[in-house]
């Protein structure tokens, strides 16, 4: 599995939520509840999209143009800059504005996962929210900055024209589509994005080098093997220090050092997600005993395997007590 693919795969949490907005201007929507990772393209008009917490200038999306949210704090999706602020989503309510009008039709059902007026010259949005999990999701979060804008293409409008075909639908299997059609934009969106950006992480930019690609590929499948540099070398056919040197300079750090900070992501998501004990999980990435495993996941994380485990989940109880206090988020718009 390619390191990219291993990501995708690691991080999902659950199903992705996909929801459709057909709405003539004036409209507007801030999420204040932001998930890890959204979606936002426009099928039809334009649209605007703007971080409020982070006091940077608004963005436009044309027809066919994708943004990818990463940004922890509230954004707003609107028709223009100018439009004032009518609908706040947030602890699980959807809160209008001027409570002495009626908010505009973003909030009417048209069909399943279809909100708005359905009005000729309405715009046509489409938005998917990731719950990602674990330091696996930080990972593929750190591919990005708070605000990614993907221009049109063929290759993505082609798969948003799919995904917008299937999402007012109501059929046996429905949610598997949607969720394998949003996987195929966020992918495309993503080899897009690293592909026109001088930003991409340098593991991504070194997949199409054929040989380390090969090596990380290598890595990504068996990360509990004991990998040395001379067995990467020779599964992709290059001599020692020529493969070490031309791995340093195009993933930016040495290849048993991109394994140890893979192995450490690794078994921080097994601390969190499994009952299992240190001992079984430092085996589970590759060390042969809990100690070694210990040694370098504090030195990786600043504490040991056990305290961070304690600290991971105290937090969790900490947060499950404030969802139940405030409620869980509606599905989005």
């Amino acid at each position: 599995m390619d390191v990219l693919s291993d990501l995708l795969h690691r991080a999902r949490a659950r199903n992705a939520l996909v929801r459709q907005l057909i709405q003539r201007p004036p409209w507007s929507l801030t999420f204040a509840d932001a998930p890890p990772l959204t979606v936002v393209t426009t099928l039809a008009g334009h649209a605007s999209v703007r971080l409020d917490d982070a006091g940077t200038a608004p963005v436009r999306l044309a027809a066919g143009d994708i943004a990818l949210i990463t940004a922890p704090g509230r954004y707003t999706i609107a028709d223009a800059p100018s439009t004032p602020p009518q609908v706040v989503i947030q602890g699980g309510k959807k809160h209008v504005i001027d409570g002495d009008r009626e908010a505009p039709g973003a909030h009417w059902s048209l069909a399943p996962r279809t909100y708005g007026d359905g009005l000729s010259g309405a715009t046509i949005m489409l938005r998917g929210a990731y719950e990602l999990r674990g330091d696996v999701g930080d990972r593929l979060l750190d591919m990005l900055p708070p605000l990614a804008v993907v221009p049109s293409g063929p290759r993505t409008r082609a798969a948003l024209d799919l995904l917008a075909a299937e999402v007012a639908h109501d059929e046996p299997g429905q949610d598997a589509v949607l969720d394998r059609l949003l996987d195929l934009v966020l992918v495309l969106a993503l080899r897009a994005w690293c592909a026109g950006s001088e930003r991409a992480p340098a593991w991504y930019q070194a997949l199409a080098d054929p040989a380390i690609g090969d090596a990380l590929r290598l890595l990504h499948e068996d990360p509990a093997h004991r990998w040395t540099v001379a067995e990467l070398a020779a599964k992709v056919g290059m001599s020692r220090a020529a493969f070490a040197a031309r791995f340093r300079a195009l993933a930016g750090e040495p290849p048993l050092t991109y394994l140890t900070g893979w192995r450490m992501t690794l078994g921080a998501d097994l601390l969190r997600d499994t009952e299992a004990t240190v001992s079984a999980v430092a085996h589970e990435v590759g060390y042969e005993d809990a100690f070694a495993f210990s040694v370098a996941f504090k030195r990786a994380r600043g504490v040991s395997p056990s305290l961070w485990r304690r600290q991971i989940r105290d937090q969790g109880d900490l947060d499950a007590m404030t969802d139940e206090v405030i409620g869980s988020p509606p599905p989005p718009p």
